[in-house]
């Protein structure tokens, strides 16, 4: 995982709004939440989560055969977020591309990366969420800016003989709903103008209770689909790991499914909703915590903008050795090279072009 170090408090939030600290907490669970610096961005953040993977997995960039990236800001509408993030990592034999699914994006890529290597189309994939969702918040909308917060997570999957890892997942959508959380403004049906950005079309715009009461509904719904598909019972779930988008929607979402809020892992108070970010770094934390150990039974759940809803099994093997000072040591060596690759076909891209001179008619 890996988080902006700026820490924003509801305090603050109650500078620029009319709120409160308790008010925001009563009615989210939010304390505070990170806040990208000038210098990160959702590629920058993505990075460092997947070198983190990388090392606890103890698996070189060139043995990935794919990265995907769920993000609901990436860097640019093209290139891909995750081409930006193969390249920085000297992954040459992977292919790279972005996937869209709002708040459920992980849960999709997590879900196709899995298929991916069952398939046998690939045998490692390098997953991640990553979101710098304060850069499209309007921060005089009470509604919305006292939810989100910036980071990203990562995990490799990897194909394997033994017995575990994704059971069965579940991905659905409605898009009668997508009015209800949407950013209007940037795409081709309302290109960047001075209407729209005068317009706020380039920030979130939310309809929270309508979206609280879809949420409250499919929560519970996709998790007993999945843990059903995978021939288990609730009671063998150690721990199911939410979307981290209001602490009342996890509560509701208990309750339906008669599980203790102690089976239910959540860290809202003090990220907030990081959308595609919150379920890696959640389990991230649930994994350094102690709170996921081997065999154990995990369901990871989560809805958004689509509207889309998603659900996973996962059986959690034991993690591989860590990564040795000398094997960290490659590593590093590794990503060096792979700076150096990329600023030298840069420089030949452009000495080329200067030496060829303008392309010729049947170049075009």
């Amino acid at each position: 995982m890996a988080l902006p170090s700026r820490v924003m408090t509801n305090d603050e939030i109650a500078q620029m709004v009319d709120t409160s600290d308790a008010w925001i907490r009563e009615r989210t669970g939010i304390r505070e939440r990170r806040i990208a610096g000038a210098k990160d961005s959702t590629a920058t953040l993505a990075l460092r989560a997947a070198k983190c993977a990388l090392e606890v997995a103890n698996v070189s960039p060139a043995d990935l055969n794919l990265i995907i990236v769920a993000t609901a800001t990436p860097e640019y509408l093209f290139p891909a977020t995750a081409c930006l993030v193969q390249d920085w990592l000297g992954a040459e034999n992977a292919g790279a591309f972005d996937l869209s699914a709002g708040c459920t994006g992980f849960v999709y890529a997590l879900s196709l990366a899995a298929q991916t290597i069952i398939s046998g189309a690939a045998d490692t994939v390098l997953v991640i969420g990553s979101e710098t969702l304060s850069r499209i918040v309007d921060w005089q909308d009470r509604g919305t800016c006292i939810l989100f917060g910036d980071g990203a997570g990562a995990v490799v999957l990897r194909a394997s003989n033994m017995p575990g890892g994704v059971l069965t997942t579940l991905l659905r959508s409605d898009g009668s709903g997508g009015e209800l959380l949407a950013l209007p403004g940037g795409g081709s049906r309302y290109p960047p103008s001075p209407t729209t950005v005068l317009n706020g079309m380039h920030k979130i715009h939310m309809n929270g209770r309508e979206v609280f009461r879809f949420a409250t509904r499919v929560m519970a719904q996709a998790t007993r689909s999945v843990v059903e598909d995978a021939g288990l019972t609730l009671e063998d779930i150690a721990l199911v790991i939410p979307h981290q988008a209001n602490i009342r929607i996890i509560e509701a979402a208990a309750r339906s499914l008669g599980m203790p809020m102690e089976k239910m892992y959540v860290n809202i108070e003090r990220y907030g909703n990081t959308s595609s970010a919150s379920i890696p770094i959640a389990l991230c934390e649930a994994i350094e915590s102690g709170r996921i150990k081997a065999d154990d039974y995990i369901v990871l759940v989560a809805f958004g903008a689509g509207l889309t809803w998603g659900a996973a099994t996962i059986k959690w093997v034991p993690t591989p050795p860590p990564a040795s000072p000398l094997e960290q040591r490659a590593h590093a060596v590794r990503y060096w090279w792979a700076a150096l690759r990329s600023a030298w076909r840069r420089f030949w891209r452009r000495l080329e072009s200067r030496l060829k001179g303008p392309a010729t008619a049947s170049e075009k």
